[in-house]
């Protein structure tokens, strides 16, 4: 995810530091063993937003950006981000990310965890020199990841709104980690402890808009995303119908075996249904009011250019969900 940025030395900036991150990841991710150099680079090489370490490096204009912890802060956010991508997907047995082969496509999933821990465990060597400080911080946005984990997993409990439970979710596995992205570049470039508290307020909510973004973008019954959740709770029959036909195509499929060809045709259909269904702008409206509280954490920073970039990335996420961009 790329914005617009119109302040030319800000640019220039972003883009050593971003080329920085990708030599620090490609350090990272090498081993003495040339296997798991492979597989531990082949999910860097597909994942192409980095939205994480340029929150870092955006945040870190709001203190020295030059400090020697930043690129190293933006690295360890990403690597835990492609490491619970590893996780994720072993786990959901996707046979694609985002367009990308699933990264335990060449391996089993031994090997693919194993990977994912391996990212964990170089992310909190690097970790390490950051301070004591920055250990803590990334440890509690981790606990929040598995909670957030644990809770999809074993879904709402009695009485809960599934919606709420979704979107409380998604702020624990998704917006935890953006929301350090935001913390950790403040910390390490030594902006105010009132800076960082912003930057986390708003990376949480950018990154729940964000993965609200994608369900928009490319909704399924994969696992439960807003749009279907959604469908559960409507009056229509027709509706309800079609949120059983795409949660029973998605339990048929199973954990670990893949869909029929006509399940996987009947999955295709009703994903076209639901690409024109009326729940779609509810969930267009709802990732508008996550980046719209995004927007509003920054109001207590001081206008400059990084503030303008965090603000035009609100607008960037809002306009992934636009018909025209959905297909």
């Amino acid at each position: 995810m790329q914005p617009t940025v119109r302040d030319h030395a800000l640019a220039d900036g972003l883009r050593a530091g971003q080329a920085a991150v990708e030599e620090g990841l490609l350090r990272a991710t090498k081993s003495d063993v040339p296997f798991i150099t492979q597989a531990a680079r082949e999910l860097t090489r597909t994942a192409g937003r980095r939205l994480r370490p340029l929150l870092v490096l955006l945040a870190a204009r709001f203190g020295d950006p030059g400090a020697p912890g930043v690129v190293p802060a933006a690295v360890v956010v990403e690597l835990t981000h492609l490491a619970t991508h590893y996780h994720d997907d072993v786990r959901d047995e996707a046979a694609v990310r985002r367009d990308a082969p699933r990264p335990d496509a060449n391996w089993d999933n031994t090997v693919a965890v194993l990977t994912g821990d391996f990212l964990f465990a170089r992310a909190s060597h690097i970790l390490a020199d950051l301070g004591p400080e920055a250990v803590r911080i990334q440890a509690q946005a981790f606990r929040r990841q598995v909670t957030g984990q644990i809770l999809e997993t074993t879904g709402p409990c009695e009485g809960r709104d599934p919606v709420e439970h979704h979107l409380d979710v998604l702020a624990s596995r998704t917006g935890s980690l953006t929301a350090v992205s935001g913390r950790l570049g403040a910390l390490a470039s030594g902006a105010d402890p009132s800076v960082a508290d912003a930057l986390a307020r708003y990376g949480e909510r950018l990154g729940v808009a964000s993965h609200l973004a994608d369900e928009v973008a490319a909704p399924t019954a994969r696992r439960p995303t807003l749009p279907v959740l959604l469908l559960a709770g409507a009056a229509d029959p027709a509706d309800r119908e079609l949120h059983e036909l795409l949660t029973g195509l998605a339990e048929r499929a199973g954990p670990t075996e893949r869909a029929g060809h006509a399940d996987a045709v009947g999955h295709s259909d009703a994903v076209a249904r639901l690409r024109t269904h009326p729940v779609l702008d509810r969930a267009r409206e709802e990732t508008a009011r996550q980046a719209d509280a995004a927007r509003a954490a920054l109001s207590t920073l001081p206008g400059c250019p990084a503030r303008d970039v965090l603000e035009s990335l609100c607008e960037t996420v809002v306009a992934l969900t636009a018909p025209s961009s959905c297909g």
